[in-house]
Order: structure tokens, then sequence, then C-alpha cells
């Protein structure tokens, strides 16, 4: 049997440090400047498109506008007729997209996909922000006392790495500040801007508060306006346009999708007794390794993984097999997740760094992905990348996705 693959031919992402509200914008420009330097930067027509996949966890909530899988034709006239479908897997719907669009053209269905990822957060305040997010949980059956649904739940999970093997809080503040720091060299980085002093990163409870028990302030990523956009094609199309192929190009080589129960404290009882807290999340991660041919995480040159709190990077990094279970704070004191370190995390700034516009996040780690491998990430790159892993989770792991993504 023959087997397909799928390409990355260009993307775009916006810049995650704007405020659309305050600037007079609607989901729909954010759509628009999107669309257009996808299109510019693939140098692929619109004609040649043949089906669209949008990611979007909050549209309807944040902004009242619902079936956004029509706003690419609604922006872009020459996508009127194209097939369109909305994914929604909370923060893991931008990958949904990707898995979807890679279905289409690994089938035979279609050879050029675009696949935009996008979410509207600032036009409420943070607490409404906070409880629209939470409707990714189990609602009425968990984090019925938290104010805050998503920190509470990672705090969960901390307590969870406590019990089992014992977690220093220092490694996971330092995460925080690594992936800050990454993000200062990066353009689109949310906090690029953003001033921190060193106790920031600490247990000082003036400079870095508490906000659902052990999980601070900058262990938390923030509401992001935002989108993110790739061209995907298939190998049949790269054989009929050399000029494409011949350009710099990623492949998506592996990729990983395991899908769970909502609660948190069903995954924790499930495991119980097992040597990772998370079971789903490791095989999630070896599923795309073994679709991809590659043997074990030093075969990667680096890792884009979730953390939309730093607990969900300390999490990764055992779960990608960097360290043994529950020894992820090893990795962190080797200064082996930096650039120019055994396997750079999060180059770009990731999450806490970079931002989390929900629906955007899986797309834009693709595109990271592919910066990186091709040489074009700029002041963020890894020197000589040719192999990189993405980790994108919805809720608390409930959807989880991960790609291999090569140099071509």
């Amino acid at each position: 049997m023959t087997t397909t693959s799928s390409s990355v031919a260009g993307g775009y992402q916006t810049d995650f440090a704007r405020n659309t509200v305050r600037e007079g914008l609607t989901i729909a420009d954010v759509f628009t400047e999107t669309v257009q330097h996808t299109l510019e930067h693939a140098r692929i027509p619109a004609a040649h498109i043949g089906v669209i996949h949008v990611g979007n966890a909050f549209g309807q909530l944040f902004t009242g506008q619902g079936q956004l899988g029509a706003m690419p034709a609604t922006v872009e006239p020459a996508l009127w007729g194209v097939p369109a479908v909305r994914h929604e897997a909370a923060c893991a719907s931008g990958s949904m997209a990707i898995l979807g669009a890679m279905a289409d053209l690994e089938s035979g269905r279609y050879d050029v996909a675009l696949v935009l990822g996008a979410e509207i957060e600032k036009t409420v305040d943070g607490e409404l922000g906070a409880k629209y997010l939470g409707a990714a949980a189990w609602i009425g059956q968990e984090g019925q006392t938290a104010t805050f649904m998503w920190p509470h739940m990672f705090d969960l999970l901390a307590d969870e790495y406590d019990r089992r093997y014992g977690l220093d809080d220092r490694y996971v503040r330092a995460i925080a500040e690594l992936n800050v720091r990454n993000a200062r060299s990066n353009p689109n980085a949310q906090t690029r801007g953003w001033k921190f002093t060193p106790e920031s990163f600490t247990d000082d409870d003036t400079a870095n508060p508490p906000v659902e028990g052990r999980i601070r302030r900058t262990d938390c990523s923030a509401m992001t306006d935002g989108a993110a956009g790739v061209m995907l094609v298939s190998d049949r199309y790269l054989a009929a346009h050399p000029d494409i192929a011949a350009r710099p190009r990623a492949v998506l080589a592996g990729w990983g999708h395991r899908t769970v129960g909502l609660s948190m404290q069903q995954k924790l009882d499930r495991s119980a007794g097992e040597p990772y807290v998370l079971p789903h999340v490791r095989q999630t991660v070896l599923d795309a390794f073994v679709r991809a041919g590659v043997a074990d995480v030093d075969q990667l040159d680096l890792i884009e993984t979730h953390d939309c709190f730093s607990m969900s990077e300390y999490a990764a990094i055992d779960h990608f097999g960097i360290t043994g279970p529950g020894e992820s704070w090893k990795a962190v004191e080797n200064g082996e997740l930096e650039i120019g370190g055994r396997i750079p995390v999060n180059p770009g700034g990731g999450l806490i760094g970079g931002g989390h516009p929900v629906g955007a996040t899986g797309v834009r780690m693709v595109l990271d992905a592919y910066k990186q491998v091709t040489g074009t990430a700029g002041n963020y790159q890894v020197a000589g990348a040719r192999t990189a892993a993405t980790l994108n989770i919805g809720g608390s792991t409930t959807t989880c996705a991960s790609f291999v993504v090569k140099g071509a």
C-alpha cells in the first residue's frame, strides 16, 4: 500500500500582543488578515484550494458569532463555494482542523487545504472570560468551588505529581520564566514587551500572587486575541507543481490523536498505579513518533508543547520521554529545554510567553514547527533544526494531538 503525506507550504500568524477590541476590529477582520497573508506566504492561488478547515473553540461565547467555517468565504470572494468546516475541541481545536485537512488530502479527496485557527477573547473581563473557557470542563461535575476553572484543574495535576513523585514548585516557576524569556525574541509574542522582575517567577505573593492553590499568576497563559493559518498540500499536488515542491516546505510526517473523558479526576483515578500520570498523553506522543519513524525524543531537534499553565509543560516533559516519569525537574535544572540545550522546548515562548488564542494554538504550533525546520524562524531559530514535534491539548488533556514535522 502506498502511503501519502501532507506538507505545509506556508503560513501566517497575527501579532498575539494585539487587542482587537481596542482596535475596533471584529472576528471577521482577524479572518481577513489571516486568509490574505496565508495565501500570500504560501504563494498558492485561492482557486487551487479544495477545502477549508477552521479551528475555533469559543466563538459564540466571546463574539456571538457561530458558523465560522463560513467566515473565510465571507471575507475572501475567491473562496466562495469552497467546502469548509469548523472544528471545536477546546484548546486542541486547531489541531483537529489540521487532522481534518490531512485526512482530506491523504484520502485523495482534495489536494490543497487552507487551515485556519482563530479566537477573540478580550471582549469580556477576565473573570467572565475564565467562565466561558471553563465550558470545556465537565460542567456541574467538577470545579464547582473554583473561581478559575483551569488554574484549579492544573493545580489538581500539580498536587497529583506531588503525591506520586514529589514536586518542587521552583522548577514549575522556572518553566514560565524560560518561556517568557524566549518570547522576547519572537516578534509576534504576546509578552515580548511585558515587564517582569526575578520575583515574578517565585512564590512571592505580591510579585506573583496565587490564582488557585499552588498555581500563580505567571504560571498561567493570558487571554489572547489572534489567529494562525497554514496551507497544506498533497503529494499529488506537489508532483503536478514542481515549482512549489522546490520551495522550502515541511512534511507532517506523523500524528497522534487521543480523546478521553472530560473529568480531570477520572483521568487521575484511571492512571493510579501506572508509571505516567496521563498515559493517554504519552500514547498520543508515541503514536506520532511511530508514524513518523522517530525512535525517541532524542531524534527531535525541538518541541512545541502546550503550556497553558507551566504545570502542563512540566507534565509534557516526562510524557515526551525527555526524563523518566516524575523526573521533569531534572531537564529544567540541567538546562536541557533551553535554546542550545539537549531538546529546546517552546523556543518562541509557547503559550505563556507567546500567547494562547485558544482556537489558533494548534495551528500556530505547526506553523512554528514549519518555520523551524525550514530555517525561517528568525531570532528564535533553533540552529540546524530539521525535525520538530508538537503537543496540543484540549481541556484537562481530554483531547490530545501531536504532530512530527520534518523539513522536506
